[in-house]
């Protein structure tokens, strides 16, 4: 059903609702300006003269745009505006106002939504009581001899004059809530719209949604991913094996139990942080390292039935446990992701190479430390394993935790095998 203008009847009644609202709101204002007002025109009741009951209105009006500027008022009038004004949410700023130009605009709205509302509100109370008395007028006689006003239909044709302004008060009433409905509806995103600088703080807020989800989808990857390449690989070996060599067999089935124990906590780990987004909470597990884990890590991927061989070299550092906490967690899960694409794609023995050793500092004149880890291995695909490609999702998230601290990888073919070379900045703090 269509009301006035074509707009639906339901969306007009709630705008009307809303008005009365905004009327309501007014009332608390009004009576502090009609005490202020009497007492001024000499200690009058304000309500018993129309031009002061004016004059209340209109000192009510700063009053309403000077509480506007509290922080609650904005998301209040934007969750009204929403249920009942019919406006598309995208439209409307999100939380307090932040800006002093966004705070004045939110201000503009309060005082125009109360002092619009406030109109509404009056005349919906008067006019359908009026309109009911002039319409029924005519044939009601004890409504034509009291004293109601009406004196100008006193003859007996008069009187059926009543009817027809009684509807067109009605009218009005509608077509004049209607329209004012609408005038909120129109003005709410100028005055509640987003400003720049709410633009500007949701666009950080998605940058940072996003940053959290792609670690988190870092995360994910690098620990459930390796640990299927590996159990999958630890499984074919010792199938293979069963009956020649059970010892093999046992260290197989205990490096899959290893690697599934470590891989569960630390799917907990992940999706404890995707619950409650809190990595610092008592029972997170702790993130591994390249000083605690990596020996763990090289005896799960060699109990596959891959051979490794891994050269340390901590160089000036002396030992991996004095890394910084950041790039010893990163340069492990980048091990890690060689280590599984080496196992998914791969054939043959890993050689694998971290040291540290001075570089040529980029920024300014000097060295500084590098933390270099390079993994080789055939490029070959036995077995049915798809061939190696530079842009899988384990090798962009590798190449993403390198970047976080200002490193690079490279992967690709290299002296007719195949390489991957990740370099870590440490700074002049690794000691």
């Amino acid at each position: 059903m269509r009301g006035p203008g074509g707009l639906p009847a339901g969306r007009a009644r709630l705008r009307w609702v809303h008005l009365i609202l905004g009327g309501a709101l007014l009332m608390p204002y009004f009576f502090v300006a009609e005490v202020v007002v009497g007492m001024a025109a000499g200690g009058v009741n304000a309500l018993n003269s129309f031009p002061l009951a004016l004059a209340s209105y209109a000192a009510a009006l700063p009053l309403v745009a000077a509480t506007a500027v509290f922080g609650l008022v904005r998301p209040l009038s934007v969750t009204a505006v929403r249920a009942m004004c019919g406006v598309p949410g995208d439209r409307l700023a999100e939380g307090p106002a932040r800006s002093w130009a966004a705070r004045g605009r939110t201000s503009a709205w309060w005082t125009l939504h109360l002092g619009v509302g406030a109109v509404v509100s009056g005349l919906t109370l008067a006019v359908p009581p009026m309109g009911v008395v002039l319409i029924v007028l005519p044939f009601v006689s004890g409504l034509r001899e009291a004293d109601l006003g009406f004196g100008w239909f006193a003859t007996d044709a008069q009187p059926y004059l009543a009817p027809p302004a009684g509807i067109g008060l009605l009218a009005a009433l509608v077509l004049l809530a209607v329209g004012a409905g609408a005038l909120l509806a129109r003005m709410a995103p100028v005055l509640l719209g987003p400003t720049a600088a709410d633009r500007l703080a949701a666009a950080e807020e998605r940058a940072a949604d996003l940053a959290v989800r792609n670690r988190l989808a870092r995360e994910l990857h690098d620990a459930v991913g390796h640990a299927l390449s590996a159990v999958t690989l630890q499984a074919v070996a010792a199938r293979r094996v069963l009956d020649r060599d059970p010892e093999f067999v046992r260290e197989a089935l205990a490096a899959i139990e290893d690697t599934t124990r470590r891989t569960v906590g630390e799917l907990d780990a992940v999706l404890g942080l995707l619950r409650d987004g809190d990595p610092t909470r008592p029972d997170a597990a702790p993130a591994p390292t390249l000083a605690a884990d990596l020996d763990g890590l090289l005896a799960r991927t060699r109990a596959s039935g891959t051979t490794v061989t891994a050269d340390q070299d901590p160089g000036p550092v002396l030992e991996w446990a004095q890394l910084p906490a950041i790039a010893s967690r990163e340069a492990y899960r980048i091990v890690q992701e060689g280590l599984s694409n080496a196992l998914r794609h791969g054939s043959g023995p890993v050689e694998l190479r971290i040291r540290v050793h001075e570089g040529e500092n980029p920024r300014r004149e000097g060295t500084h430390r590098e933390l270099e880890i390079t993994m080789t291995n055939q490029p070959a695909a036995p077995d049915g394993r798809e061939l190696r490609t530079t842009g899988g999702r384990g090798l962009r998230g590798a190449a993403e935790r390198a970047a976080l601290l200002g490193g690079a990888i490279e992967a690709g073919p290299h002296e007719g095998g195949w390489r991957l070379k990740a370099v870590l900045p440490l700074g002049e703090g690794a000691r």
